[in-house]
């Protein structure tokens, strides 16, 4: 982890690009770039610091902080969208952070683990209550974007209304998965819990930061972090212009990957530490939260923004739709029987590639 901070080296180059290169041709280009590699390590800090905190404020009150908190970066990263009306944008990063925590952590933490130390194992129990969960979720997804296919044009109520009605289920769905982390007598013992109130990251590193350090990481983070979203969303439309590539591809692959990278390397570094349970916990967790707590949210935030007129519905393209159930399908198929090996996760690789190439060529 520690070797992401010598990306930070990007932060200020954004600025200087931003400032004195924004008019020039390959100016936007050079903004797009060392803002979305600033991101990553800041990304990785806003984790580090929600960590040290929520150590110091007991399990309960920290697995909830680190679930609120687990995906700040992206999510302010898809605010900043949102108040640019990059809603398709915004959209398509939800669907590839839950392709890639599904997919891509799961494949690598697999591939490499697998690789270093043979068959693992992992509860199934808990495996089958994160797939079921999971899920849940994703059908909340779903169900609007096949009803608008298929009843839109026969309903007089704005299907807006639907769109509202499932977030606020989503985000009470929520809210029962962590009141179940800090109330089941289930996930008292070692083996980790895999619901969004999890203490993922607190198996691996001691406390070492004082608070008023890691306070200060945290608010410095955020507010930088906010800056180079600016600088991103802001070069998206000149970089989908002259690279030649979509909305969607840059987010479903590569906002996904800017907020992710941090947490994707706990996967994969634990795995490697024969840790599949805390694995399994990192990937499945970030795609509940995902899907029951960021994208809600961001619904009733545009709704704050544009009004019932302008605001963000749960309504997504067929293509991402079909990916997401895949997606669901594959790793509970895999990690149903409580064991894994290197060449699932090969497989769940090669199915992210495939998607992310179709994606490429949309």
């Amino acid at each position: 982890m520690k070797y992401l901070r010598y990306l930070l080296i990007f932060v200020p180059l954004a600025v200087v690009a931003e400032l004195f290169f924004h008019a020039q041709p390959w100016g936007t280009q050079a903004i797009f770039i060392c803002s979305a590699l600033g991101l990553v390590p800041l990304a990785g800090l806003l984790g580090e610091a929600t960590e040290e905190l929520a150590e110091r404020i007991g399990p309960k009150l920290g697995g909830f902080l680190n679930a609120t908190l687990g995906n700040a970066a992206e999510l302010i990263i898809t605010i900043v969208a949102l108040r640019a009306g990059e809603i398709e944008l915004v959209k398509a990063s939800i669907t590839g952070s839950i392709l890639g925590n599904l997919l891509l952590i799961l494949g690598f933490s697999m591939l490499l683990g697998g690789l270093k130390n043979g068959l693992q194992r992992f509860d199934r129990d808990l495996a089958g209550l994160a797939s079921t969960m999971m899920t849940l979720a994703v059908v909340g997804l779903v169900v609007p974007t096949l009803f608008f296919g298929l009843h839109g044009e026969h309903v007089d109520m704005p299907l807006e209304y639907l769109s509202w009605g499932v977030a606020g289920v989503l985000l009470l769905l929520y809210g029962a998965s962590v009141l179940f982390t800090f109330t089941s007598p289930l996930l008292d013992d070692e083996s980790g819990t895999i619901l969004p109130g999890d203490e993922i990251p607190q198996a691996t590193h001691a406390k070492r930061w004082p608070v008023w350090l890691a306070v200060t990481v945290l608010l410095v983070s955020t507010v930088v972090t906010v800056f180079l979203s600016e600088f991103l969303v802001g070069a998206v439309e000149p970089v989908v212009a002259s690279w030649g590539v979509s909305r969607t591809f840059i987010g479903v692959i590569l906002i996904p990957l800017v907020g992710n990278v941090a947490e994707h390397l706990v996967g994969v570094q634990v795995a490697l530490k024969n840790k599949m349970q805390l694995s399994l916990t990192v990937s499945l967790s970030s795609s509940m939260q995902v899907a029951l707590f960021v994208a809600p949210v961001l619904v009733f935030i545009s709704l704050v923004m544009y009004g019932p007129a302008g605001a963000m519905d749960l309504h997504f393209t067929v293509f991402e739709v079909i990916c997401l159930g895949l997606g669901v399908i594959l790793a509970t198929f895999i990690s149903i029987d409580g064991r894994s090996h290197w060449m699932e996760g090969a497989s769940l690789l090669a199915v992210y590639v495939i998607i992310a190439l179709a994606f490429f060529f949309l």
